[in-house]
């Protein structure tokens, strides 16, 4: 069950200019096959087969938790792709019947490289890679042994992050950029938890193998600002009253700069979503025009 708050997990800047590309690249952060739909289905479909419950619980609540935190992330992505569309295309004249005064008020987006932002939604995101692909539910991997879900989880982080990195090298956007370093020092949080817990359930030491790429998350300016604060070192508990037992994985030093890890009992507070304008060319609701209703009739 999802205890939904209408809040977002950044305050967003608001693009200087609409970036139909940049868009599509921000896309693959949000249904490529290491994107959040992956993480967040992964850990969903794992926490609804978990078995052995009560012997295992820490590990369960630690998936469970994430799986929570993983919904804000995509609702995130989606909120940057949604702002470096709105404005791409004219502004359509609703007092007159299509061909008449402007033809084509999409024809902004023709050399977009991801044509569905504009054939198949409003200019807004969709669950999609940066192709224009739909994320499959074949990208969900739910084993039912705990040690190989846990190594798969691992490294659908890694993937994740160096995905992350790879959008921030290609799109210059402060939208774009502010939520790839807010979700890197998240997605962070995320690779170590589940190092510690390989460490706990095996022995193995994996959080020898960070950070992977082997680039820290200081190196970037939108995310040391949130590491500044110590985010890096917080697991939320994403539930008022369950998810008790992450404490006994998400403690101990940081492998990355041995700060000590501590769960914090509450949700981040967030912040309000951006604002959508309406996009009157692409049958934005606000009413209908009459005029324009008579005009497609009389041609009829």
């Amino acid at each position: 069950m999802i205890h939904r708050f209408d809040r977002i997990a950044i305050d967003l800047p608001i693009p200087d200019s609409p970036n139909a590309n940049a868009a599509a690249a921000v896309q693959e952060l949000m249904g490529g096959k290491f994107g959040e739909m992956s993480t967040l289905m992964n850990y969903t479909f794992q926490s609804f087969n978990f078995r052995g419950r009560e012997k295992f619980r820490p590990f369960y609540d630690l998936i469970c938790n994430i799986a929570a935190e993983e919904y804000s992330h995509i609702e995130l992505v989606s909120a940057t792709t949604n702002l470096l569309l709105s404005g791409v295309t004219k502004q359509a004249d609703r007092n007159k019947a299509p061909g008449v005064g402007d033809p084509a008020p999409l024809e902004n987006a023709i050399n977009a490289r991801n044509s569905y932002h504009f054939l198949a939604s409003a200019q807004t995101s969709l669950p999609v890679d940066s192709m224009g692909r739909p994320w499959t539910g074949d990208n969900v991997f739910s084993s039912g042994n705990l040690k190989l879900d846990l190594l798969h989880n691992f490294f659908l982080e890694c993937g994740a992050r160096a995905n992350k990195i790879r959008v921030y090298e290609m799109v210059k956007d402060p939208t774009a950029r502010a939520m790839v370093g807010f979700l890197l020092v998240r997605g962070g949080v995320h690779i170590v938890a589940y190092a510690k817990a390989l460490q706990k359930l095996t022995g193995a030491d994996v959080g020898k193998l960070l950070p992977i790429p082997d680039i820290s998350n200081k190196l970037f300016p939108e995310a040391m600002k949130h590491e500044k604060k110590g985010i890096h070192r917080i697991m939320y508990r994403w539930s008022q009253d369950d998810y008790k037992q992450i404490g006994e994985i998400w403690q101990g030093p940081h492998p990355e700069d041995g700060t000590e890890l501590f769960v914090e009992d509450k949700m981040p507070e967030g912040f309000p979503w951006p604002e959508l304008g309406e996009e009157p060319q692409l049958s934005s609701p606000g009413g209908i025009d009459p005029d324009m209703l008579k005009a497609i009739a009389a041609k009829m």
